[in-house]
């Protein structure tokens, strides 16, 4: 019956492209957080993107300082082919893990993306491993 053909179709559109509700309670939740959670939580991400910033300087990147949100972008240097070379020579020389912007797209090519969604002290032990 059309009917219940109509029922599915209306539980499965939610499904398929709604959000997900306990994400949506959530999200709620932290809109309502004080003025204080928010400023702690960006001084933790203000030092891991300093620790970030690092990296990338060793690896001779170029980045805009002013990028906000949970990565960071940064462009490869001329001098190296592809980002794919540089990640996985990162990867199988240092054991570090940095996403190839090529995977984006191939407008990301020449680029790599750093997640701020790890410990300072992850990054920071990243950051020597890539010293080193």
């Amino acid at each position: 019956k059309k009917e219940f053909i109509d029922y599915i179709l209306r539980v499965k559109s939610n499904m398929d492209s709604g959000m997900f509700r306990p994400l949506q309670v959530a999200a709620a939740q932290t809109l309502a957080m004080p003025d204080e959670w928010y400023s702690t939580n960006n001084a933790i991400y203000a030092e891991r993107r300093k620790v970030v910033f690092e990296i990338l300087d060793i690896l001779n990147c170029t980045y805009d300082i002013n990028q906000v949100g949970m990565f960071v972008w940064a462009k490869i240097p001329a001098s190296i082919e592809s980002c794919t070379s540089l990640t996985d020579s990162i990867l199988y020389d240092k054991h570090v893990f940095i996403t190839p912007g090529i995977i984006f797209g191939s407008a990301g090519a020449k680029y790599i993306r750093i997640s701020l969604c790890t410990s300072k002290e992850l990054l920071l032990e990243a950051r020597d491993r890539i010293k080193a």
